[in-house]
């Protein structure tokens, strides 16, 4: 891993801009409300936990392929590839674990409101998916976390489990968030232990002062959470995610014996 953020392809090519990030969503916000783009993005992101949680992968492997997810649509349209396929995918790319078996099961027992059907994809579907999500990240694959530093800022405050566990959990829920792709980790974690404090109702404001940070930024993110909450409140996914689904733009489908010979992933056609 490289051992600085500032020197990392991380921060030097995967620290993206508000308004870029926007204009390449610009076909999928045509068919889809930002709010629902947004939903079909937290589906996912807990596809991608509960599939990591099952493999028994540590929550920074987990986290590092949620990011590769949002990376890959960052840059790309739904369209290119089924996210069913590209979840298990960034697993497999984030853990270098194979086991399809377990994704296949896990999609019927745990996300059988969302899928009815059978899962599609086997295992040359996913290596080839693998090629196209390096090519597409730029084998850039090291990705620095907000857990290392909020640990640091926790000690720093004195030691708290009650903060720090709430904090953690935060940081979970700021995967489902844009705040990965626009914010250095550090910042992500001191917005999330900021969220955590007043949750608390821990005054620890005289301590958050001496930071040498862009506040602006840290309320920034913090507004992504809350809204994210706020989001949470009203969504009630078992009944939405179906209709979502069916909305959402799909590749071309290409019959099976033609996957391969055409490029599979590559000529953003996917079963």
């Amino acid at each position: 891993m490289a051992g600085n953020f500032w020197q990392s392809s991380h921060f030097q090519q995967w620290l993206l801009d508000k308004q870029d990030l926007i204009r390449e969503r610009q076909h999928d916000l045509g068919i889809l409300t930002e709010e629902e783009y947004q939903k079909i993005f937290i589906f996912f992101a807990s596809v991608i936990q509960t599939l990591g949680e099952q493999l028994k992968l540590r929550q920074q492997v987990i986290a590092t392929a949620t990011v590769y997810f949002k990376r890959f649509y960052a840059r790309n349209s739904l369209k290119c590839i089924d996210p069913l396929l590209l979840a298990p995918t960034c697993i497999f790319l984030a853990s270098r674990l194979r086991n399809l078996g377990s994704y296949r099961i896990l999609v019927k027992n745990k996300f059988g409101y969302a899928y009815t059907q059978e899962f599609p994809y086997r295992t040359n579907h996913i290596l080839e998916c693998e090629f196209y999500l390096l090519e597409n990240l730029d084998c850039c694959l090291i990705v620095y976390q907000p857990y290392r530093p909020l640990l640091q800022l926790v000690q720093d405050i004195g030691h708290e489990e009650q903060l720090l566990t709430l904090a953690w959990r935060i940081v979970n829920d700021s995967l489902r968030t844009d705040v990965s792709l626009l914010y250095p980790p550090y910042q992500i974690a001191i917005g999330c232990l900021q969220i955590a404090c007043v949750i608390l109702q821990k005054d620890h404001k005289a301590w958050f002062a001496e930071l040498n940070v862009d506040i602006e930024k840290i309320q920034e993110i913090a507004r992504y959470i809350i809204n994210l909450f706020e989001l949470w409140k009203t969504y009630d996914e078992k009944k939405e995610i179906q209709g979502l689904l069916a909305k959402m733009p799909k590749p071309s489908p290409l019959p099976k014996d033609k996957y391969l010979r055409k490029g599979g992933a590559k000529s953003s056609r996917v079963l």
